[in-house]
């Protein structure tokens, strides 16, 4: 805990640390001008502030990371739909990284936000029971959408004309050999078209407890690992096995990364970054780098722009590989972070706006929203193929969709304020995908 955060945390000055005989006397000296019944519990208070340490994170719940991880389900169900021509809104058009990074690293960031206070307080045992079960939570959530959305393939084949939609969303193992499926997709190796994200987050908060641990007692060491892991599965091209053939989409040994940077970010690292990120050069070196990265995404839908890109360069890019997290798609996204909390600082008070009251719902309710998404998403694909693809259509199924994404995370944050009541709230409120108590 470093001699800053400790000062912001007691505005007097006070550090946590013993305070020399001098100082204690002082104190206690001070105490004298007091009533003698308030002596004691002056006295008490002053003892307390000696031997208190202060916590790692903040308690205070930051309405950014709702904002952007709810923005990040809604251009994620955007990109799921295939030929949608309001899909060009989402970032990946525009740079090397998409939603994905962003929803991996604010998942990473709400999850030490979440379990640090409890294993702080209460040991690794305790904290890691917490995350173990938010694992097998959204694990059984994962295979409860699993059933629901191969019920939704099969009943479109079975009533379709098209017969291509099962082998276009990576389940026609399923319909051919369903018993054997169902036991890889139980082992978390099969996984339909767009049903990878969440078997990558569940294996993440798997090893998250350990983790969680260095990082409170050595944070600079507990991401210089990660780093490693990182490096020697570029090096040695590990990933995990896929059914029936193939590896992970999501390498978890590569986008581990993310998230314990978004956990070390939650921990302290995000304080100590703070001045590099209020400096105009590194302003200047981001919006440079988001620039390049724009012209370079451009010569991917105009293939005549490539002649002003040197070979050499492009030699050097190619291919900016997803499944295993690319340099180019890690910096992207922390460029894009960098210029975020230059322009947007927590206090912005846009935040409490009713403009961004939806997206920040849909944030607050991420699991439930995100398996929503991926329900849509096939839905409309259906309709547009079957019924009518033109841009009226798309438009109109993007619309819908994600107003029925605020609609439900409007409708399940009015039921729990009313399972709260009209009196305070018995519990503060959860952080969602990752689970626990704020």
């Amino acid at each position: 805990m470093s001699e800053k955060r400790a000062l912001a945390r007691h505005p007097d000055g006070d550090t946590g640390k013993p305070k020399s005989a001098a100082h204690t006397s002082a104190a206690d000296a001070s105490l004298e001008v007091l009533p003698r019944r308030d002596q004691a519990s002056g006295l008490q208070a002053s003892r307390e502030r000696q031997v208190s340490v202060a916590p790692t994170i903040t308690a205070e719940r930051d309405l950014r990371l709702d904002l952007f991880r709810g923005i990040a389900l809604w251009l994620i169900f955007l990109d799921h739909i295939p030929t949608n021509i309001v899909n060009w809104i989402t970032i990946r058009n525009y740079g090397f990284s998409d939603a994905t990074e962003i929803f991996i690293f604010i998942s990473g960031y709400t999850a030490a936000f979440v379990y640090s206070k409890a294993m702080h307080e209460r040991g690794l045992m305790v904290a890691g029971a917490r995350i173990l079960r938010r694992a097998w939570q959204i694990y059984v959530a994962h295979i409860f959408l699993f059933a629901i959305y191969m019920a939704e393939i099969a009943y479109v084949q079975s009533s379709s004309i098209n017969p291509v939609f099962a082998e276009e969303m990576g389940a026609l193992d399923f319909m051919q050999h369903p018993d054997e499926t169902i036991i890889q997709a139980l082992l978390l190796k099969f996984k339909p078209v767009h049903m990878d994200v969440l078997p990558l987050y569940i294996v993440l908060l798997l090893f998250f407890p350990p983790i969680l641990w260095l990082l409170q007692r050595t944070a600079t060491a507990a991401l210089g690992l990660s780093v490693l892991v990182y490096a020697l599965n570029w090096h040695f091209g590990l990933n995990l096995k896929s059914y029936p053939t193939g590896e992970w989409y999501f390498n978890p040994l590569a986008w581990q990364l993310l998230f314990v940077f978004g956990a070390w970010c939650a921990i302290g690292g995000a304080q100590r970054l703070s001045r590099v990120l209020r400096s105009p050069a590194t302003t200047a070196i981001a919006m440079s780098f988001l620039a390049l990265s724009f012209v370079v995404t451009l010569t991917w839908h105009f293939p005549r722009l490539a002649y002003y890109i040197p070979r050499w360069l492009g030699e050097w890019m190619y291919p900016i590989d997803k499944t295993n997290l690319d340099v180019l798609r890690f910096a992207h996204f922390l460029a894009l972070a960098a210029i975020t909390v230059r322009f947007v600082p927590s206090n912005w008070p846009y935040l409490k706006s009713p403009i961004l009251r939806p997206a920040i719902l849909c944030g607050q309710h991420s699991l439930e929203i995100f398996c929503l998404g991926v329900f849509l998403a096939f839905a409309g694909h259906f309709v547009m193929v079957e019924f009518y693809p033109g841009v009226a259509m798309q438009v109109l199924v993007s619309v819908v969709g994600v107003g029925t994404m605020i609609g439900i995370a409007t409708l399940i944050s009015w039921y729990k304020a009313m399972e709260r009541g009209s009196g305070p709230p018995k519990r503060p409120l959860d952080a969602d995908l990752a689970g626990g108590q704020v």
